[in-house]
């Protein structure tokens, strides 16, 4: 039996049988790790409110409102949770997973393999989660507190080559292992272009209600990970045909930007590689961002006298503050930063509006903070001011590569090393991307999948 929701429960969960979604809500609190809690996948709280805070002008130094929906809620607290659900739940229902006999690989780098962890654990599954060594030690611990045995293999978060070459170890040493590649599978694809997507363009239309923009998004700006996430663009352009996509890269590694390599410290993305499930021929500008700037940026929400200088310096509102000082993560920062970055690129107004997205929460970089505060000093009055006037305000516009019909097809190419070449996919499959109908049919396998689900839960009734 599979205890979750179809795709549309997971966009709207209102549709959710009444009794369970009391249920899911109750183990929310009390039960975290009860199976119950599959039904919290979603964007949206016990009142269908989205989760998101439209960020201050006096923060961010443009008149463009940049909306940022957060992932802190959700089970497992990233929103990572539902592309791991999302891709075990259409294995399940194709044969390709039996918990009974079946050990789930999770290649990661953090909050994909968190949220294969819980998600593996609540449906029943042996989990094992392949992740560099030079992660941040909550992304182990949670993971471990899961239940789920981590593999440690080297380097840090643009090392991902070294974590496909331990998948195909753990593939040729047991035929029980099932790999869930959340960079090649289109699960995760699936799950941000219906879920995500519909749920930004349905917070569209709620934020103008209450006085923000015009009724549209004018652009989405996300850092690729897996580049699932950025997904949701997909959907949101065929609302509005001049809809904006913007991905964002680490300057320490620009991949996409000018076929660069090298470290960085922006966990969960930047990893080195074009994803095989990267839209990239739909992208409209390559933007780079520098990891230590998104650092010194999350400790100035991090640190309590910095917030006070928020609030008594530029007037931020105390409980928005409040709310920040634990709801992004670095990725989140990054994101916001791109954000900054595309208001003024693209010289949007107050009647634009820009969303993103913080994936996961600060619990998971207090070492990280922590380090920060080590090296660089506890911030008072005068580094907040600092920070905020050259980090946020001083958003500038370098290191942008528009995407050009050339630097689409080779932002495209560049899947030929790894997917072909490296991880066996035929060349056919690469050139069929390049039809923008091959996304289209699996965009619309969500409702073959939706109605598999519905007609097993139908056969367990009877």
């Amino acid at each position: 039996m599979i205890t979750g929701p179809t795709f549309e429960e997971m966009l709207h969960p209102q549709r959710i049988a009444a009794s369970i979604r009391q249920q899911a809500q109750r183990a929310r609190v009390e039960n975290p790790l009860d199976p119950i809690n599959l039904f919290n996948i979603t964007w949206r709280d016990a009142s269908d409110q989205i989760y998101h805070v439209v960020l201050p002008k006096e923060l961010t130094g443009v008149d463009t409102p940049i909306v940022v929906i957060y992932g802190k809620e959700f089970p497992s607290g990233s929103h990572k949770v539902g592309a791991a659900y999302s891709v075990l739940l259409e294995m399940e229902l194709f044969g390709e997973v039996d918990p009974a006999q079946h050990t789930l690989v999770w290649p990661s780098t953090g909050n994909y393999g968190i949220g294969g962890a819980w998600v593996g654990g609540r449906m029943g599954c042996r989990s094992l989660v392949v992740l560099p060594a030079g992660m941040s030690r909550e992304r182990f611990e949670r993971i471990e507190s899961y239940g789920a045995q981590v593999i440690k293999t080297f380097g840090s978060e643009s090392n991902v080559k070294e974590i496909y070459d331990e998948t195909h170890r753990l593939r040729a040493s047991d035929p029980n292992i099932r790999i869930l590649n959340q960079f090649e599978v289109m699960g995760n694809y699936r799950f941000h272009y219906h879920v995500t997507g519909n749920t930004i363009a349905e917070l569209a239309t709620e934020l103008h209600r209450n006085g923000v923009g015009q009724g549209k998004i004018s652009a989405y700006v996300s850092a690729m990970g897996s580049a699932g996430t950025i997904a949701a663009g997909d959907r949101l352009k065929q609302i509005w045909p001049d809809h904006k996509i913007v991905g964002l890269e680490p300057i320490q590694c620009p991949t996409l930007y000018n076929n660069g390599y090298g470290s960085h410290d922006i966990q969960g993305i930047g990893d080195k590689h074009v994803t095989w499930i990267h839209n990239v021929l739909n992208m409209d500008a390559m933007m780079c961002i520098d990891d230590l700037e998104c650092k010194k940026a999350l400790q100035v929400l991090a640190e309590e006298r910095s917030r006070e200088t928020l609030v008594q310096r530029y007037k931020l509102d105390p409980q928005l503050v409040e709310q920040f000082s634990t709801l992004f993560g670095i990725s989140g920062m990054c994101n916001i930063l791109g954000a900054i970055k595309t208001a003024r690129y693209y010289n949007f107004t107050a009647d634009d509006v820009i969303v993103t997205v913080a994936t996961d929460a600060l619990d998971r970089y207090y070492s990280v903070m922590d380090s920060m505060a080590e090296c660089y000093g506890t911030l008072d009055e005068a580094a907040t001011v600092g920070r905020v006037e050259g980090i946020f305000k001083g958003m500038r516009t370098d290191w942008i590569l528009p995407g050009t019909p050339d630097n689409r097809q080779r932002w495209h190419n560049l899947k030929y090393y790894t997917w072909v070449e490296q991880q066996g996919k035929a060349v056919e499959e690469l050139d069929a991307q390049r039809d923008p109908q091959w996304w289209v049919e699996h965009q619309q396998r969500v409702q073959e999948i939706d109605s598999r689900l519905a007609a097993l839960r139908e056969t367990e009734r009877t």
